[in-house]
């Protein structure tokens, strides 16, 4: 079976003999289903009325276990943005009843982001949403095939770590 990256590299192997195109048989597949992912992400979250970013903070904080409550610095860690756009995000999310805001006991500056029932509810149906979406995307391989997938996938992402340290 050829796919459409087979014919992108004996195209440029035709344009570009010199060249060793190793790397782009994997990586561009890689990349390929990651658009594939993206839209299937997407598409389970619009179908709960939410965007990614959303369903990052939901997903952070359900993760979390009861109460389902964390600080916006542990948010920030979980979900690798600024403490700028983590203020606007829990905003908004306070504004469409999927968290809220609180004191912290224990800090009298500080406050704490909870998941709300509205929240909770949310977030299962959309995670539930894109395990099927998963499912269906990696419906051509079998268990064995899928943990050896896994496998490499976690060997390369790594090395590519190692490699911007």
């Amino acid at each position: 079976m050829q796919d459409e990256v087979d014919a992108l590299v004996r195209d440029w192997a035709r344009e570009r003999p010199d060249l060793d195109l190793s790397a782009m048989q994997v990586l561009s597949r890689v990349s390929r289903l990651g658009h594939l992912l993206d839209r299937a992400r997407k598409d389970s979250f619009t179908a709960h009325g939410i965007v990614a970013w959303e369903f990052d903070v939901l997903a952070a904080l359900r993760r979390a276990g009861r109460p389902y409550t964390l600080s916006p610095g542990a948010l920030i860690r979980e979900t690798l943005v600024t403490s700028g756009t983590m203020t606007t995000r829990v905003d908004r999310l306070v504004r469409r009843g999927l968290v809220t805001r609180s004191a912290d006991p224990s800090d009298r500056r500080g406050v704490l982001v909870t998941l709300t029932d509205a929240g909770r509810d949310t977030v299962d149906g959309a995670l539930g949403s894109l395990l099927a979406a998963e499912r269906r995307l990696l419906a051509g391989l079998d268990e064995s095939e899928q943990a050896q997938l896994a496998e490499l996938l976690r060997t390369l992402g790594l090395s590519i770590d190692e490699l911007a340290a």
